[in-house]
């Protein structure tokens, strides 16, 4: 059993909001297609970024509770979590964002995108010398700033409440990988290479890792769905 928890994570995290997405109230089904072009394009660069890490031995994965197979280091299961987690988060903002008016969110975007970037700012110069930490920090202030700057997205404070809606979510399926109600890890990491402040059993920076991964998920599959049109 142990060598398909990975797996199962990724399926129970992913089948009831795949289910729902056929509900005719939704129809997310129909989105299907640009959402796997857009997580796609999120997920070339996170999966080098992990296959890098990965090698160097910032984080490892306990082959025992994997199914064996592995590409470019990396086992499949990890691969396929950089479309299963994106796919419920989608998921949940395109619901809420559906059925709610959350525009009240955005009166905070300046707000968080400054207070963020200033706490990052200064944990990266605190904690350089942690690879997974100051490269979370690089990669989020730089996706803020271009979202809020460049590209000038006014959901970000939607986005991050949605965000902070799914924390239960982030909780329960990083806390398995980390080892919370399981005898050991799936994901290990080196000490010398993050903080080593964690929530639960959860780094801290896997927090930081995600919200850079979920704002550019929406921002990319917001994008393409404009060109559906």
């Amino acid at each position: 059993m142990m060598s398909y928890t990975y797996i199962l994570i990724n399926f129970f995290t992913v089948i009831i909001c795949f289910l729902a997405s056929f509900d005719r109230r939704i129809q997310f089904n129909k989105h299907f297609g640009t959402f796997l072009l857009s997580s796609t394009i999120v997920a070339v660069p996170f999966i080098l970024w992990d296959i890098w890490f990965t090698k160097m031995g910032v984080w490892w994965f306990d082959v025992q509770y994997t199914l064996g197979v592995k590409i470019a280091g990396l086992p499949i299961e990890e691969w396929l979590f950089f479309y299963c987690i994106p796919f419920a988060c989608v998921f949940t903002y395109y619901c809420l964002e559906k059925f709610f008016n959350l525009e009240w969110a955005d009166l905070f975007n300046n707000l968080i995108v400054f207070t963020a970037v200033i706490v990052l700012a200064v944990t990266g110069l605190l904690f350089y010398e942690k690879i997974y930490t100051l490269l979370t920090v690089v990669v989020t202030i730089l996706t803020l700033c271009y979202l809020h700057f460049v590209a000038k997205k006014e959901w970000i404070g939607r986005a991050s409440f949605v965000y902070f809606i799914l924390m239960p979510g982030f909780f329960a399926v990083n806390g398995i990988l980390t080892g919370s109600v399981i005898p050991s890890p799936v994901v290990n990491y080196n000490p010398d290479d993050f903080m080593g402040i964690r929530m639960t059993t959860i780094p801290v920076e896997d927090a930081v890792y995600g919200y850079s991964q979920f704002l550019l998920n929406i921002y990319f599959f917001k994008k393409l769905t404009k060109n559906e049109k």
